[in-house]
């Protein structure tokens, strides 16, 4: 291919801004980043925005390289077949390689009541819509957190460090892709800090009222604020523009994070479904996966031959307020382990991880792809092999 190249990236968040400073490396394209907000949202701080100990926001200027062009627009449809992506704005804007990293967000919660009483804050304008109501709220009012994930712990036991009192419904099991060793140390962090835990298939949500929130087990429980971390969900941007998509909207793809409709669009980061196999939705990932959407671009502008993607895991670290966490070892294919690290150590290097991440961002900016991911995943060429119903068959039990 002779001339520029135009690439557009749909998508400001871990995968999005990875993928942009990569593409850099090569002086012949340009680079145009697609955000609905001008700033960027470093997502695994907005438990801390919602309890006020962190804004949860960093400048793009900071983040992505000189020559990536920032539009601040809302695309809402991709015509896969003219190259182009038509913006809220009226504007079209046509590309000649596109990246998918649209991310995620809430859930629909599809509970009575959920969407006009609880509070989700998978986004920074969610986050800030609830962060006044909790001022506002005398600091003896009870607070629900529905959603024992990673986020509903931080969340739970951030404010209740705060001197909330907080129940944390886990409508199953705490902290389900935790060891049990880990799990217990969580458990006895947040007894510790006063959150009532309830677990159980008994503890699911069944409806949510201005004051209360009502379970399957029967149980009515008060609360002044209740906020939904239950489940995370895409935007349906792609099954909207016609191309395939998983059950949960992830744009389907091959090993190379290239759509199974369209070579010239590859996805990254929370959006992305390779082999109908996704990753678990996190920051982990999508630093990976960003980069490796970027490859796959450069090699067919180069002619050649893209790589299937190399992801691989370390741990699951989850902060339990200011002054304890507990830091989860896993496998390189994202199993918990039996080791962890908890307490004052654990927040230590859960904070030095969430400092690193925006410094990750900057610094690729700087030098696009100086650095790479060291651990890789082996086993995740055989769960292809086995197809996706034989593959989950084999996860889910492990986890």
């Amino acid at each position: 291919m002779s001339g520029n190249t135009d690439v557009v990236v749909i998508g400001g968040g871990y995968a999005g801004v990875m993928a942009a400073n990569r593409l850099t490396r090569r002086a012949d394209v340009t680079v145009t980043l697609i955000n609905p907000r001008p700033t960027f949202v470093d997502r695994i701080r907005l438990h801390q925005l919602v309890a006020g100990t962190h804004q949860a926001v960093a400048d793009y200027r900071e983040l992505l390289a000189d020559s990536v062009r920032l539009l601040v627009d809302t695309v809402t449809l991709i015509d896969a077949a003219g190259r182009a992506l038509t913006l809220a704005s009226g504007d079209t804007v046509g590309y000649d390689h596109l990246v998918y990293a649209v991310g995620s967000g809430s859930a629909d919660p599809r509970v009575p009541g959920a969407t006009e009483f609880a509070f989700p804050i998978a986004g920074l304008e969610e986050a800030q819509r609830l962060r006044p109501v909790l001022d506002a709220a005398p600091p003896s009012a009870p607070v629900t957190v529905v959603g024992a994930g990673a986020t509903g712990i931080e969340t739970a036991a951030e404010l209740a460090e705060q001197g909330r009192t907080v129940t944390l419904l886990c409508g199953g099991l705490l902290g389900p892709s935790l060891h049990p060793r880990g799990r217990r140390s969580v458990a006895g962090r947040l007894a510790a800090l006063g959150v009532s835990v309830l677990d159980g298939p008994d503890t699911k949500v069944t409806e949510v009222t201005r004051d209360a929130v009502r379970l399957a087990g029967g149980r009515e429980l008060p609360s002044t604020v209740t906020i939904w971390t239950a489940g995370f969900g895409v935007p349906d941007l792609a099954a909207r523009s016609g191309l395939r998509t998983d059950a949960l909207g992830r744009l389907l793809t091959d090993e190379t994070l290239t759509s199974v409709d369209d070579e010239h669009i590859v996805a990254a980061g929370d959006s992305a479904a390779p082999s109908d196999l996704p990753f678990r939705m996190s920051c982990q990932a999508a630093v990976q996966l960003g980069p490796q959407a970027a490859r796959t671009v450069l090699s067919r502008i180069a002619g050649e031959r893209p790589a299937p993607i190399d992801v691989g895991f370390v741990s699951q670290c989850i902060s339990l307020g200011r002054h304890a966490g507990v830091l989860q070892l896993t496998g390189r294919d994202d199993t918990a382990k039996g080791y962890y690290l908890g307490g004052r150590p654990g927040a230590r290097i859960k904070e030095l991880i969430c400092r690193s991440v925006p410094w990750q961002l900057s610094y690729e900016a700087r030098k696009p792809g100086a650095r790479t991911w060291w651990v890789k995943d082996t086993k995740r060429r055989q769960l292809v092999q086995a197809g996706p119903g034989q593959a989950r068959a084999a996860i889910e039990p492990a986890s």
